[in-house]
């Protein structure tokens, strides 16, 4: 599947090395020490994540709660527009499966998302003085 592939190139362009040691920091009860210190990109990574069945282009999850633990919303709702737009699987949906962590998906989706006209509060000027 071509998006997927494209899901995980995004992913690996803002994810930094410092990033990684984060991530792979995050996950450390599912790599070995002496593992992890081998994994130096984010393709060795991902491969080491889709090796042992934490990856899979239907099955996001275990990354979604890593990227919600390591507090990065950006790299969350990447997973999170694949998951509907590609794999076509509503917010409604997931919620009603359980198949992902949408409550704090979605929050982090509204926090990146710009405002439209109607939400945007417009303030009054400041009264002149006489």
């Amino acid at each position: 599947m071509a998006e997927y592939g494209a899901l995980l190139e995004e992913l690996t362009e803002n994810i930094t090395k410092e990033d990684l040691d984060q991530l792979k920091s995050a996950c450390k009860e599912d790599i070995p020490s002496e593992r992890s210190d081998e994994i130096t990109t984010c393709k060795e990574w991902f491969v080491f994540l889709e090796k042992h069945d934490k990856l899979a282009k239907d099955n996001l999850f275990y990354i979604e709660h890593i990227f919600e633990i390591s507090r990065r919303p950006d790299l969350l709702t990447m997973v999170i527009d694949y998951r509907t737009k590609v794999l076509n699987i509503s917010e409604e949906d997931e919620v009603d499966t359980k198949l992902t962590r949408i409550p704090s998906a979605k929050k982090y989706k509204d926090i990146i998302r710009q405002p439209s006209e109607e939400e945007i509060i417009k303030l009054a000027p400041p009264p002149k003085k006489a």
